[in-house]
C-alpha cells in the first residue's frame, strides 16, 4: 500500500489534460479523453475526479487505478460478455475496438442508498416508488439490501442522465423488446459476478453501471469501464450489518464521502465556480482507491516512480500517433 506522504507529495502530479498527445481527433469525456484513431479508439483515462455531472478535483495515480480495476473486471467477465479491449500499452491507457454504443446506461443498484437527486434513496425518501419500473415497498430504510438486485436505466445525455424504465425504452423505440433482454441479462450476470468476487474480497459492491455497444460484427460488446470506483458503490463486508442495524452510514471506499462534503460546502448542481477540495480530502480518496485495487486483484499497486506520466505515456502511446 502507498503511504500518505506519497500520494500527499503527487497532489500536482497529476495526469489532468492530454492534449500533449499527438493523436488524432481527441474528444474529452469528464475522466477519460478518447483519440480516434479509425479502426480503434486509444482511452486515456485521467485523474479527474467526476460527481454531479462536474470535475471536482484531481487525485493522484486515480486514472491508472480505474484502468487497471477496469482491466481486471474486463478480464474475468469474458464468459458474460466480450468487451472492448484490444491492449493495454499503458498503465493509464485502453485500447479499444469501436462499437456503436446503446444509448442507455444500465444502472445495477443492490441496496437502497444515495445522495444524488437521482438516487435510489432520494427518489424513495421523497415518496417515489416506482423507480424506473420496479416498485418498492413501503417501510425500507436508507442502506437497506433488495430482495434481489434491480436493474434503473439511465438515458445518456451529455449534460445529464434522465431516469427511464424499460417498458419505456422498447416502446419509445430505443432499443427493441429481444434486444432489451439479452442486454438486461447480461447486466444482471455482470452484477452477479461483481457481487461474488467482491464478497470474496472483503467487499460489498453496492450498485454500478454498464455501457454497452456493438462491436464491427454486430457482436453485443462491453465498453467504457467496468467495477470502478468512479461507476461504482462499495462498502466493507465487516461493518456493514452491525453499522446498518445502527443507523450508521456504511464504512465505503469510493468517492461518496467527497460528494457529501461538496453537498455541505456549496450547491454542486448549481454553482457556477466550486470551492477546491481539501488536500487531506482528495489523499484520502487516492488511498482509498488504491487499498480497492489491492483489495479486488489481490496484488500490490504498483506506481513507475522514475518516468513522468507525461513522458511515460507520449512513449507507449507513440505507436497509435
Amino acid at each position: 500500500m502507498i503511504a500518505k506522504e506519497r500520494i500527499h507529495k503527487n497532489l500536482q502530479n497529476c495526469l489532468v489534460e492530454t492534449s500533449f498527445l499527438d493523436l488524432p481527433n481527441p474528444r474529452k469525456g469528464k475522466v477519460r479523453d478518447s483519440f480516434d484513431c479509425g479502426d480503434k479508439l486509444v482511452l486515456v483515462t485521467t485523474d479527474r475526479q467526476s460527481a454531479f455531472d462536474r470535475v471536482l478535483a484531481s487525485v493522484p495515480f486515480k486514472g491508472q487505478v480505474l484502468n487497471q480495476v477496469s482491466a481486471f473486471w474486463f478480464e474475468n467477465t469474458t464468459d458474460i460478455v466480450k468487451n472492448h479491449v484490444i491492449s493495454i500499452p499503458d498503465p493509464n491507457v485502453t485500447v479499444a475496438k469501436k462499437c456503436t454504443v446503446f444509448p442507455i446506461e444500465f444502472v445495477m443498484r443492490g441496496y437502497l442508498t444515495g445522495s444524488t437527486s437521482t438516487s435510489a434513496w432520494t427518489q424513495y425518501k421523497d415518496g417515489g416508488r416506482n423507480i424506473c419500473g420496479n416498485i418498492l415497498p413501503d417501510g425500507m430504510v436508507k442502506n437497506q439490501k433488495f430482495d434481489q438486485p434491480i436493474l434503473t436505466p439511465t438515458t445518456k445525455a451529455e449534460d445529464h442522465d434522465e431516469s427511464i424504465s424499460a417498458e419505456e425504452i422498447v416502446n419509445q423505440g430505443i432499443i427493441d423488446a429481444e434486444t432489451w433482454e439479452k442486454l438486461s441479462d447480461i447486466a444482471f450476470k455482470l452484477f452477479a459476478r461483481g457481487t461474488e468476487i467482491a464478497a470474496q474480497n472483503g467487499l460489498i459492491l453496492v450498485d454500478t453501471k454498464y455501457e454497452i455497444g456493438r462491436d464491427e460484427n454486430g457482436e453485443i460488446t462491453l465498453i467504457d469501464e467496468i467495477h470502478t470506483p468512479d461507476s461504482s458503490r462499495y462498502w466493507l463486508v465487516d461493518s456493514y450489518e452491525e453499522r446498518f442495524a445502527q443507523g450508521k452510514e456504511p464504512e465505503n471506499i469510493d468517492k461518496e464521502f467527497l460528494r457529501l462534503w461538496f453537498k455541505d460546502n456549496c450547491d454542486p448542481y448549481n454553482d457556477p465556480e466550486l470551492p477546491a477540495a481539501p488536500d487531506d480530502l482528495v489523499v484520502e480518496l487516492s488511498s482509498r482507491y488504491i487499498k480497492l485495487y489491492e483489495m479486488i486483484t489481490g496484488k500490490e499497486f504498483v506506481v513507475d516512480s522514475d518516468t513522468s506520466i507525461k513522458e511515460r505515456l507520449q512513449e507507449n502511446c507513440k505507436e497509435y500517433c
